[in-house]
């Protein structure tokens, strides 16, 4: 259940207190009392740069575009990067794993020299027709 419901749940009251409710609802009192700070204007105007940089080059992560922000200017670091990049969604374009993997529809062709057992020259022969 999302905190933001459990919190509306919690109301002062004559029968119970506010510390047995927030028990009931299993919520701390602090996370009743907690309001959100919003992003300082400081990490809005690096995350319009960051913004702007990613559109350019896609594939910078977190160190790279640090990098990038501190010939702008910026004294910005790699930890505080990430955490921006993150709350904005964006990733690096990059190869992820399992880029081989085979297509589950494609036909598997039995290899037909498995128990033949090659004893001369010339006796099997192979090449490989796959395209470039």
């Amino acid at each position: 259940m999302p905190i933001d419901r459990r919190r509306s749940w919690i109301e002062p009251c004559e029968g119970l207190s506010i510390r047995r409710q927030c028990e009931l609802c299993g919520l701390s009192r602090s996370t009743l009392y907690y309001e959100p700070v919003g992003e300082s204007e400081l990490n809005l105007a690096l995350m319009r740069q960051i913004d702007e940089q990613y559109l350019k080059t896609p594939f910078y992560g977190s160190r790279r575009m640090a990098e990038q922000l501190n010939r702008q200017g910026h004294e910005v670091n790699r930890k505080r990067m990430q955490r921006l990049m993150r709350l904005m969604g964006l990733e690096a374009i990059y190869p992820k794993p399992r880029l081989s993997q085979r297509d589950e529809e494609h036909e598997v062709f039995p290899y037909l020299l498995r128990d033949v057992a090659i004893v001369r020259p010339d006796q099997a022969w192979s090449t490989d027709i796959s395209a470039p």
